[in-house]
């Protein structure tokens, strides 16, 4: 598949920003370079000295462990590592400025679902010489491709998988894991039959009403094809109609977001909801029983429509891409350092829960120890694929015109038929806009 490389102009559709947003951010011309170089193409490329962004320097959880990185770095490489933090909500749009008005430099975190729209900027280098020495998993490692080049290497790599609580499993009598669509709908209507249980808190908000894309799959929709959009084909329709079943049975609850399924799943009342690794800590946060709740989660692979299928996951993760110029070498060792040395890897675990994504840190005793995230990686990570919209400018507008089809289909407006038409016309019209 090839992607014209984005305009200005779309890059910044990318980030959601219109031409007045730039005019009035004052972005383009407050904000000071983070490296020691005032281009993202130029400069010194063997300069020791270089910046990293990072949306974790924000958050009080994470900024500690990745401060400790960096001094690290710094002491025992003799450099300077000027550092710029943007909140994750706003970590896109503020890059894409600063990007455009070059601004940033060195090493950047990033989540995998943005690295196209970056890639397609042309400030980034080509990581490929360094993949080869960190040891990746092949998942990790596609997460941080595009069109065939290396642009990231993995910081963490998981994906939006199915967890499930063991005990309300045990108390249906659910004696192993549902393997297929209808040993997973007898398990929805076994926990129905417990008092105050939510069988399934899947996602009916429009907010992650994107999370049917691995359903779709899982029933034989590869959603875009050869660059064409084919929502509206019997697979699609198919997956929609089961969803709705699902709802018009009581199976799964109405207006349910993730956070919203989280605290269903805190409370102990949901057999099973869907969220990345990283949703298990925030479960547990607000949980009536952290402790008790924690040793009952267990990660399960997507049920498939056959047994013999592929389990259907999302690709989720952070990676490090590195700008092209000032400091470039330095930054891409950082880079490198940070997200394949054990040690390093093991201590972000122990810090902030997110699992590495080389061979040698999931074996790290530490992590491995770690039931929930090795069972995680074999059962979800292992088989997960990158968004098939990622690629596009229009991701987030396409997914939400999705959604907001599925949306209608189970509150009754409309036939799965109908709107799943309408909504590949819809995403197909966003893909040529």
């Amino acid at each position: 598949m090839s992607i014209p490389v984005l305009s200005r102009r779309s890059l910044l559709r990318a980030a959601g920003i219109g031409a007045a947003g730039v005019a009035g951010s004052g972005l383009l011309s407050a904000c000071a370079p983070s490296g020691g170089s005032d281009s993202a193409s130029g400069g010194d490329t063997d300069a020791k000295n270089f910046g990293f962004t990072s949306w974790t320097l924000s958050e009080p959880a994470g900024k500690p462990a990745v401060e400790r990185i960096l001094n690290s770095w710094e002491s025992a490489h003799g450099s300077e590592i000027s550092t710029t933090s943007i909140p994750y909500n706003n970590f896109l749009q503020e890059l894409s400025l600063k990007l455009n008005g070059r601004q940033v430099s060195g090493a950047i975190q990033l989540d995998i679902a943005w690295l196209a729209a970056i890639a397609q900027t042309g400030t980034l280098a080509d990581l490929g010489p360094l993949a080869g020495k960190g040891g990746y998993t092949p998942a990790g490692l596609s997460s941080g491709q595009y069109e065939g080049k290396q642009y990231g290497l993995p910081w963490t790599t998981g994906a939006i998988g199915v967890i499930g609580n063991q005990d309300l499993l045990d108390r249906a009598g659910i004696k192993k894991a549902p393997a297929t669509i209808a040993e997973f709908e007898d398990a929805l209507r076994a926990l129905k039959e417990l008092k105050g249980v939510t069988p399934y808190a899947a996602s009916t908000a429009i907010a992650q009403l994107g999370d049917i894309v691995p359903w779709m799959q899982t029933f034989g929709c590869p959603v875009i094809k050869d660059g064409k959009v084919v929502i509206g084909d019997d697979a699609s329709v198919e997956a929609v109609t089961w969803y709705k079943k699902l709802y018009d049975d009581k199976l799964i609850a109405k207006d349910v977001d993730r956070n919203g399924a989280r605290a269903l799943f805190g409370r102990g009342t949901v057999g099973f909801y869907d969220d990345a690794i990283v949703g298990k800590a925030a479960t547990l946060a607000t949980a009536k029983d952290p402790k008790k709740l924690g040793a009952a989660m267990v990660p399960l692979s997507r049920p498939v429509l056959k047994a013999g299928d592929t389990p259907q996951a999302l690709l989720w993760g952070h990676v490090i891409v590195v700008t092209k110029g000032d400091g470039q070498d330095a930054a891409s060792q950082f880079a490198l350092h940070t997200t394949s040395d054990t040690a390093t890897t093991t201590g972000y675990f122990k810090a902030v829960g997110l699992p590495p994504a080389t061979a040698k840190g999931l074996a790290a005793p530490d992590i491995a120890a770690d039931t929930f995230t090795s069972q995680w990686t074999r059962r979800v990570t292992a088989t997960a694929t990158p968004g098939p919209f990622w690629p596009y400018a229009k991701n987030t507008q396409i997914i939400s015109a999705v959604a907001q089809q599925v949306q209608a289909v189970l509150v009754g407006k409309s036939s799965a038929k109908d709107a799943m038409r309408t909504a590949g016309e819809q995403a197909a019209q966003l893909l040529k806009d």
